[in-house]
C-alpha cells in the first residue's frame, strides 16, 4: 500500500453521483493493495520474479500480521442496527437510501398506499436474491509494460471496452489518457464482470515502471472465486395491489443490495435505476412505489451481471403476479392476460418515465402459450402423476431496457490497399462483432466482405467509445457504423463530383461505386479514397475518406415471454426442466444463429441461478465457504432442458437498424418461469415460497408436505 501511495495511485471507486433520502452516495477509498483488508481476497501485496512459479514461491514467504476485526457478511444483518461498522462514513453499513418516484419527480407514495389499503386483493412476496459468481470461461489477467522514454504505459488485459478501462486506468493513476494504452484481443466470457478496472492492474503498471520490464499476471480460478465481482445478493419484497376484476392498480417494491466492501463502478446504479427501469414490466400498473437500500459488507463488492438489475425486478414482479393469481383465483395466464399493455397503446410511457416504443405484448404472450401447449398441462400433469412424479408449468414475461450508455462510436478507415478498415471499441466477449458488423457495413456500402477488415480493442484507435454491456453493442455501434457511412459517402460525392467534373447532384452511389447519373462514367469506393488521400497528402484538401464518428443512440425495449415445465420425483427431490419455451421480440434480426447463441447462452446463467448457485461465506469469519467448483455448483450440459424459441418482433424505432438488445433476455426471464414452475408442481407454503436456488434438499422439503396432504 505505501508503494502506491508512493506512485500517487489513486482510488478505484468511480461511480456517478448519485442522491438518495440519507444524502448523496457514500463512496469510501478503494486502493489497488490494502493496508486494511475489507473482504477476503483483497490483494494486499505483489510479488513480481522472473517465473511464474518462482513469484508463487515467493508469495509464500511474505508474512502479514492480521488484526481480526468482526466481519459481517449477510446483507440483512449488515442493515441491522448493532452490525460491525465497515466505514465511519456509513453510519449503519448503509451507502444510499434511493426512492423512486420522490416528490421532486412527482412522485405521491401516499397514493401507492391508498390503493393498496383500498384493494380488493393485495399479493405480498418477499424473496432473496442470492449471491452468484460470474464464473468466465477465461479469469482475468494482464501485461503491462512502461516506456521511459515516452513516460508512458501500453497494458494488454481483458476487457469489455478498451477504451473505458483506459479513462479509468489514467484517472487511478494520475496521469493523462494518452499516456496508456490498453489493449483487449480475444476475451472467453465477461458478462459485465470485465467491464471495471481491478486493484492488480494499477499495481502492474507500477511494477513495470519500478522495474523497466513488462509485468504479468494471470488470475487462477481459486483467486477468481475470491476476487471476481460478484452479482446480485439482495433481499426482495413486492405489494402488488388487485381489484375486485383481476386489474392491477398499484405496485410497492423494496430491496436491500448488498455492494459488498466498496462501490463497484455502477454498483448502485444498478441496483435503482436500471432495477426501477424495469417496472412494472409488460403490465398496466398506474402506480408505483420503489424504494432501494445499498449497504456495505465485508464481502467481494458486487458489480453488472448478466441482466444487471433487470432479472431482479422482473422476478419480483412475476413472482407477485402468480401469487396474485393463487389469491383471486383467476388462472395465471388470464390475470396476465387482462393486465398486458395493449399493442395499441405503444408507444407506451410507464410510471417510471420510460417509453416503450414499440412492441405487441399480446401476441408475444400469445405465441409462446401455443408453442408451450399451456392448455395442455392438466394432461400432462395427470400423466405425471400416474409417474409418481409432480409436475408444473410456470409463465414469466418481461420487458427489458437495451442501450445502457448511450455514446458509441464507429470508425472507417482506408489504409490505401483496396481495403476499408471497420474501427470500433466496443468489445467482443462472444457475440460474434467480427462476424456481424463487417456484414451490415457491407450490406451499407455495396462492397465484398473480403475487402472489409474487423478492428478493435485498442484505446488508440481513436473511436469514442464505451463498454459492451447492457445489450447495447448492436443497436449503439451499429447506429454508429451507420452514422460513418453516411459521412464517408457524402465526403465521397464531393470529391467523386470533382473528379469526374460534375455537379455533386449528379452523383449517386451504388454497390460500392460513384457515378454519374444516367451514364457510365464511374469510380470506385477505394479509388476515391485514394484520390482523397492524394489530395490531402498534397495539400490541396484538408481531408480524406477516414472518418470517425460519436453517436448518441436511446434505449430499446426488448420483450418477451417464457414457459417452464418441470417435473419433480418428490421421493428425492431431484427436478428435471423438461420443457422451456422462449417468445422474444428482439426487432430487426441480423444473424439468427447468434441470437440463438445468445438466448441459451443467457438461458444457461439464469437456469444457473434458479437451481443450483449459491455464494456463501462463512457468517463469523467472513471466509468464502464456496471457493471453488467442488462447493459451487454449475449447469452442465445436461441440466439444460430442450428448448423450443421463437421470434415475434417488432422494428425498434429508436435506432436506424431497429435492432433491439437480445444478450439478457434468457437470463432476465428464466428465473421466474421455473420457480413460478416449481411453485405449480409444489403448491404448498414452501414450494411457492421456495428461493433459489432450488436444490434438490429443498424441493424435497417442500414434497413432504404434498406427500401428507
Amino acid at each position: 500500500a505505501d508503494d502506491m501511495a508512493a506512485a500517487g495511485v489513486g482510488t478505484l471507486a468511480a461511480h456517478m453521483p448519485m442522491q438518495g433520502a440519507s444524502g448523496p452516495l457514500v463512496m469510501p477509498f478503494r486502493p489497488s493493495l490494502a493496508a486494511t483488508a475489507m473482504h477476503t481476497g483483497e490483494p494486499v501485496a505483489l510479488v513480481v520474479a522472473e517465473t511464474a512459479l518462482a513469484a508463487q514461491d515467493a508469495a509464500d514467504l511474505v508474512a502479514v500480521d492480521y488484526a481480526e476485526r468482526p466481519a459481517v457478511v449477510d446483507v440483512h444483518r449488515a442493515a441491522t442496527p448493532g452490525a460491525p461498522q465497515l466505514w465511519p462514513e456509513a453510519p449503519g453499513n448503509l451507502a444510499l437510501d434511493w426512492r423512486f418516484p420522490t416528490a421532486a419527480e412527482g412522485g405521491d407514495p401516499a397514493a401507492v398506499d391508498a390503493a393498496i389499503a383500498a384493494a380488493a386483493h393485495v399479493a405480498r412476496v418477499g424473496h432473496v436474491n442470492q449471491r452468484i459468481m460470474v464464473a468466465s470461461m477465461e479469469p482475468r489477467g494482464a501485461t503491462a509494460s512502461y516506456d521511459a522514454a515516452t513516460d508512458s504505459y501500453v497494458l494488454r488485459v481483458c476487457t469489455q471496452g478498451a477504451r473505458p478501462i483506459r479513462d479509468h486506468m489514467a484517472r487511478i493513476l494520475g496521469i493523462d489518457p494518452g499516456k496508456l494504452r490498453v489493449i483487449t484481443e480475444d476475451v472467453g466470457g465477461a458478462f459485465g464482470m470485465k467491464s471495471s478496472p481491478y486493484p492488480e492492474y494499477p499495481a502492474l503498471c507500477v511494477a513495470a515502471k519500478r522495474l523497466g520490464r513488462p509485468v504479468h499476471w494471470m488470475s487462477t480460478r481459486s483467486e477468481a472465486f475470491l476476487t471476481d465481482a460478484h452479482a446480485r445478493d439482495s433481499i426482495l419484497e413486492g405489494e402488488l395491489a388487485v381489484d375486485a376484476e383481476g386489474h392491477f392498480t398499484a405496485l410497492r417494491l423494496r430491496s436491500l443490495v448488498n455492494l459488498g466492501a466498496y462501490v463497484g463502478q455502477v454498483a448502485a446504479f444498478l441496483a435503482t435505476v436500471n432495477f426501477a427501469r424495469c417496472v412494472p414490466g409488460m403490465y398496466t400498473i398506474p402506480r408505483v412505489d420503489i424504494a432501494v437500500r445499498c449497504v456495505f459488507s465485508n464481502t467481494t463488492p458486487t458489480a453488472p451481471y448478466r441482466g444487471a438489475g433487470r432479472p431482479e425486478a422482473n422476478y419480483l414482479i412475476e413472482r407477485l403476479v402468480d401469487e396474485a393469481a393463487r389469491l383471486t383465483g383467476i388462472a395465471p395466464d388470464e390475470i396476465r392476460r387482462r393486465n398486458l399493455v395493449p399493442a395499441d397503446a405503444i408507444p407506451y410511457r410507464t410510471p417510471v418515465g420510460t417509453v416503450f416504443d414499440s412492441g405487441n405484448f399480446p401476441a408475444v404472450f400469445d405465441k409462446a402459450l401455443a408453442l408451450a401447449d399451456f392448455t395442455g398441462r392438466d394432461a400432462r400433469k395427470a400423466e405425471a402423476k400416474r409417474r409418481g412424479k409432480l409436475r408444473g408449468v410456470g409463465l414469466s414475461c418481461m420487458v427489458e431496457h437495451a442501450g445502457g450508455v448511450p455514446t458509441e462510436g464507429a470508425g472507417l478507415l482506408f489504409p490505401g490497399d483496396g481495403t476499408v478498415v471497420l474501427a470500433l471499441g466496443a468489445q467482443a466477449t462472444g457475440q460474434g462483432h467480427a462476424t456481424i458488423f463487417p456484414r451490415v457495413l457491407s450490406e451499407r456500402l455495396g462492397v465484398p466482405l473480403e475487402k472489409i477488415k474487423y478492428s478493435g480493442g485498442d484505446s488508440d484507435n481513436g473511436v469514442i467509445s464505451n463498454s459492451s454491456v447492457a445489450s447495447r453493442t448492436t443497436s449503439a455501434a451499429g447506429a454508429a457504423l451507420v452514422n460513418a457511412v453516411a459521412v464517408v459517402l457524402e465526403k465521397g460525392r464531393k470529391i467523386a463530383a470533382d473528379a469526374l467534373e460534375t455537379a455533386e447532384a449528379d452523383i449517386v452511389y451504388a454497390d460500392g461505386d460513384f457515378s454519374i447519373a444516367g451514364t457510365d462514367r464511374r469510380l470506385s469506393l477505394f479509388e476515391v479514397a485514394a484520390t482523397a488521400a492524394r489530395k490531402k497528402a498534397a495539400g490541396a484538401s484538408e481531408d480524406d475518406l477516414d472518418t470517425r464518428v460519436a453517436t448518441d443512440t436511446p434505449q430499446n425495449f426488448p420483450n418477451g415471454c417464457h414457459v417452464a415445465e418441470v417435473e419433480i420425483d418428490p421421493e428425492t427431490g431431484a427436478l428435471a426442466l423438461v420443457r422451456y419455451t422462449a417468445v422474444d421480440d428482439c426487432g430487426v434480426v441480423l444473424d439468427h444463429v447468434l441470437v440463438e447463441g445468445q438466448l441459451h447462452g443467457a438461458l444457461a446463467q439464469g437456469l444457473g441461478q434458479a437451481l443450483m448457485e449459491r455464494a456463501v461465506y462463512d457468517l463469523d469469519s467472513g471466509q468464502l465457504v464456496t471457493g471453488s467448483f467442488q462447493d459451487y455448483a454449475m449447469p452442465r450440459a445436461a441440466d439444460m432442458p430442450p428448448v423450443v424459441s421463437a421470434e415475434e418482433n417488432t422494428v425498434a424505432t429508436t435506432n436506424p437498424l431497429g435492432v433491439k438488445g437480445v444478450g439478457e433476455a434468457g437470463t432476465t426471464g428464466s428465473l421466474a418461469a421455473v420457480m413460478n414452475a416449481i411453485a405449480d408442481a409444489i403448491p404448498t407454503p414452501a414450494g411457492i415460497r421456495m428461493d433459489m436456488p432450488a436444490t434438490p434438499e429443498k424441493t424435497w422439503a417442500a414434497c413432504r408436505g404434498m406427500m401428507e396432504r
